[in-house]
């Protein structure tokens, strides 16, 4: 029994959030051609429940490129209000429409010439009547067993919020560029901003060798450098990468190495990726040839570094 109400509620609100996409019109784009020609912030407002989900929407704005904050309707009448100004436009939250506290708001956001935006269940209440844009979020039943709990509302709420941000997102032309220059620290700034050339090696910090150069000179190198591989090269040029793992390898087959060149062992045409590309890219690289070391070119195809697979995953990206 356990079991099937929880199916149930997950089906109302599944059936709550796809009866949004219905009446996903007019008003909705009015909504963004207003919030989207904003010189202020967006005041998000809403108690109860629908304050939580508020406080969700306005993160959600904020970190797609919309200035937003929340307020809570019972402190704005206790002096919170003076944080809106002229320019800046409120999105009041309430799925009766008759939320006390938030009505006692309108005349003061009247007063100010701040634009409203609600977001009700019922667009015939107060708050629909004396707003300017009114999004029609209503559900057909709550997930409760007695229809009053706010659980399909409140999803259904989220979601549309989640449409207007992710809209204006859009309509700004903004980038996952942009998007990572608002998430700079965490996972997802790391994802979308670290660089390979942000954790390569270069300069001395590689090992390399000519390819005419005796085997123990690239174990040396190998060893010293602590990259677990070497660069080779033939007259200034790129030419191929010994490992430790082609150095294991090899010495399973022959005990006796000591007769052997650089060129003997390497592995030509080594995998490379070039200066610029995200670390998250080089460590997917890796992962696919199943490689611990990478080759970095700059943009005339010459070393620019070399990183190792322990480097990405020291910065994070795991």
């Amino acid at each position: 029994m356990i079991i099937n109400r929880a199916k149930e509620v997950i089906r109302i609100e599944a059936d709550a959030v796809l009866a949004l996409q219905e009446r996903i019109g007019e008003p909705f784009q009015c909504a963004v051609d207003l919030l989207l020609n904003c010189s202020g912030r967006v005041i998000v407002c809403g108690m109860g429940k629908s304050g939580i989900i508020g406080q969700k929407i306005a993160s959600t704005l904020t970190s797609t490129g919309t200035a937003a904050f929340f307020l809570h309707p019972a402190e704005g009448v206790h002096g919170d209000l003076g944080a809106v100004l002229e320019d800046d436009i409120v999105i009041c939250i309430s799925n009766s429409g008759y939320t006390e506290e938030m009505l006692r708001l309108l005349p003061l956001f009247k007063r100010k010439a701040v634009p409203i935006i609600a977001m009700t269940g019922k667009v015939d209440s107060p708050l629909a009547q004396r707003s300017d844009i009114v999004l029609d979020i209503h559900v057909e039943e709550e997930a409760c067993p007695f229809d009053v709990v706010p659980t399909a509302s409140t999803t259904a709420t989220l979601a549309m919020g989640d449409a207007l941000a992710l809209s204006l997102f859009q309509a700004r032309g903004l980038t996952v560029e942009d998007f990572a220059l608002l998430h700079p620290a965490g996972n997802i700034g790391r994802k979308l901003l670290l660089k390979v050339d942000d954790v390569m090696r270069t300069g001395n910090d590689i090992a390399r060798v000519d390819k005419e150069a005796p085997l123990s000179k690239a174990i040396l190198e190998i060893t010293s450098k602590r990259l677990g591989a070497t660069c080779v090269f033939s007259k200034g040029n790129l030419c191929g990468i010994i490992t430790d793992g082609d150095l294991r390898r090899l010495m399973e087959k022959k005990h006796d190495i000591h007769d052997l060149l650089a060129k003997d062992v390497m592995s030509a045409d080594p995998i490379t990726v070039h200066e610029g590309i995200l670390a998250a890219k080089a460590l997917r690289v890796m992962e696919e040839y199943s490689i611990n070391q990478l080759i970095v070119l700059n943009e005339h195809g010459e070393l620019a570094g070399m990183v190792h697979i322990h480097d990405l995953l020291k910065s994070g990206l795991a």
